[in-house]
């Protein structure tokens, strides 16, 4: 995890380093795959085209102001989020044809990144507060 964080040039969210404390990765396949450390890396070099696909203009997403930006739950309007966070955010996993991300854009005073599920099928991104949020999400709607 240290090498993890002096590679990115940031320590991790709470959340998401706890989970490095207990595994290093998870599942292998397409279905569901939290990458390894050594795997994981700022999407703009990880992967990118899907940077490049999902960070192009758009002309609504551009300046979404934080009262409609910063809703999470079920009122969050995926068409809501910043295509110019897209190259910044961190890949840490891959599911359902769509990537899991953390975004150091947007920080919880207690340190958490916010965390994004992209995928082709969705309008936007799918956000959460921190790594635990979406973990807990896929988890209960598998």
């Amino acid at each position: 995890m240290t090498q993890l964080e002096e590679r990115v040039g940031l320590e991790l969210p709470p959340s998401y380093r706890q989970f490095l404390l207990f595994a290093n990765g998870w599942g292998s396949d397409d279905d569901c795959c939290l990458l390894r450390t050594e795997e994981v890396g700022w999407l703009r070099e990880a992967d990118p085209l899907r940077a490049e696909i999902w960070s192009g203009p758009k002309a609504d997403s551009w300046s979404v102001p934080n009262e409609l930006y910063l809703v999470y739950g079920p009122e969050q309007e995926s068409s809501h989020f910043r295509r110019e966070y897209v190259p910044d955010t961190l890949l840490i996993g891959y599911w359902d044809d769509g990537v899991a991300l953390l975004n150091p854009h947007v920080r919880t005073s207690e340190g958490e990144w916010e965390a994004w599920y992209l995928a082709p099928w969705l309008p936007g991104a799918k956000r959460f507060k921190s790594f635990w949020d979406l973990a807990a999400y896929e988890l209960k709607t598998d």
